[in-house]
């Protein structure tokens, strides 16, 4: 468990955000700052760009969930939120703002802990999950343009395919390129003398 971290917690009650201090520092964690409001989240976030956000709300509603998501910048980091009541429309609006955890039943002291291990692992699984969806989309892309420019090689040239990758892969060495940027670079120059 990484303790380093900074925390931000947003409690309106002083007695519950005395609580919830104590249970982060049993926890080892002791960079927590505590805010009042939810309308002064963007701005301490934007002040301490905290590691991780706990949230305590009583009844929050779907604009509540989506503004806090976004101020918190719940992709970027690990948001966990505590509420005491939700309904259906209400959790998936949750889900869909990328919260780490969305607990119900409110904030308990001892469920501090693993919820807060829990949603960093969470976000680290989804980002990493995210990361690689990103390569293999740029991979995808990458292998298109490829693609494209060794067609337009073999048609000019009236070359095969293993002929024109290897021209593009000598002239991308010769100039000190990469592969896909002599390809984009091909297929952009064929697009414009059309």
């Amino acid at each position: 468990m990484q303790t380093d971290l900074t925390i931000l917690v947003v409690e309106r009650d002083k007695t519950k955000a005395h609580e919830i201090i104590d249970a982060l520092m049993d926890g080892g964690w002791n960079d927590v700052t505590v805010i009042s409001s939810p309308s002064a989240l963007e701005r301490a976030v934007k002040q301490q760009n905290p590691d991780i956000i706990l949230i305590d709300l009583a009844n929050p509603d779907r604009d509540t969930l989506e503004h806090l998501s976004l101020v918190s910048n719940a992709r970027g980091r690990p948001v966990a939120m505590f509420v005491d009541q939700t309904d259906a429309v209400k959790t998936q609006a949750a889900i869909s703002a990328g919260l780490s955890a969305y607990v119900v039943n409110g904030l308990q002291k001892d469920r501090i802990k693993p919820v807060l291990e829990t949603a960093i692992a969470r976000f680290r699984m989804v980002t990493k999950m995210q990361s690689e969806l990103d390569a293999a989309k740029q991979a995808l892309s990458d292998r298109k343009t490829i693609d494209r420019a060794k067609g337009l090689l073999m048609l000019a040239r009236k070359i095969s395919e293993d002929e024109a990758y290897n021209l593009l892969r000598k002239t991308a060495m010769d100039q000190g390129r990469k592969v896909i940027d002599v390809a984009t670079a091909l297929v952009t120059a064929a697009e414009l003398l059309q």
